[in-house]
């Protein structure tokens, strides 16, 4: 599943190439991919416009077309291509932008459960889907006083709470389990027991993952790969994730695997320590 630093990678390759092109026209062939909006108007709202820039908000894409934005999810399985326009349209291509230009960008997802919403700048912030959305860690509003008010009434485990992005977004399963593991934090621990040292670290590791996913062009495991060609690098450097019956990197006890709320969940026993005290 595309997490944040996925879609960034994705964000980045495609201004490199789409910038400024001109859509011609759109083909939509799994109609319930557009939310808010029925076809037609979604055709009429982008068809001759072009695109300015391309934005990220948690795992959303938000293309620039003027004066209306294109919202992006991606979902579990959801990839772009750009490709020629006399190239035949694959199975799970489901959404076709031609561009005046000739080329196509075309949005893939084996699983459908990829979406799009339109909205314009004023709007962004205060409607579905970004406004129910919490701070992203490179924000400043994610600050600990932001995040102990969050919590301190969730019984839920801080896996579990991590993973709901009205709480924190960009964070998805493979990223939480690794600042849960670099904050010495069991994925099990209530949310409320947390303290706020524990938060503060929770917090700057959630900087230290992305920041460095990011710059290694996020994380290729099972069938999800970047789109484009772009293939992500931070596997080689997972402490926990996906690592079980391994010996952790830190004090060589094996790593095991949990499920936290349906989630299959990675964690050094020894490193992180399930915490019983109340705060």
């Amino acid at each position: 599943m595309p997490e944040l630093p996925e879609v960034e990678t994705v964000r980045n390759t495609l201004k490199k190439l789409i910038l400024n092109k001109t859509i011609r026209d759109i083909d939509v062939f799994y109609e319930k991919m557009i939310r808010n909006v029925d076809v037609d108007t979604f055709k009429e709202k982008l068809v001759n416009k072009t695109l300015t820039d391309i934005r990220r908000y948690g795992k959303h894409l938000v293309f620039q077309y003027e004066d209306v934005l294109l919202i992006s999810h991606l979902r579990m399985e959801g990839k772009y291509f750009i490709k020629d326009l006399d190239l035949p349209r694959e199975k799970h291509e489901h959404v076709i932008f031609y561009f005046k230009d000739g080329t196509t960008l075309r949005y893939n997802d084996t699983r459908k459960f990829g979406t799009f919403d339109l909205s314009t700048e004023e709007l962004l912030f205060t409607t579905s889907p970004v406004a129910k959305l919490g701070y992203e860690p490179f924000e400043k509003g994610l600050t600990v006083p932001y995040l102990y008010k969050k919590l301190e009434k969730k019984s839920i485990a801080i896996k579990s709470a991590l993973l709901d992005q009205t709480i924190i977004t960009g964070l998805g399963n493979i990223y939480v389990d690794e600042v849960l593991f670099l904050s010495k934090i069991h994925p099990e621990t209530e949310s409320k027991t947390l303290t706020k040292k524990q938060l503060k670290q929770v917090i700057q590791n959630s900087l230290i993952v992305l920041e460095k996913a990011i710059k290694l062009g996020g994380t290729t495991i099972r069938s999800y790969t970047s789109s484009l060609g772009v293939t992500g690098r931070f596997q080689n450097e997972l402490f926990v994730h996906t690592k079980v019956g391994e010996q952790c990197l830190v004090c060589n006890t094996v790593i095991e695997k949990i499920k936290v709320n349906g989630r299959g969940t990675y964690y050094c026993p020894e490193c992180q320590k399930k915490n019983t005290k109340k705060k």
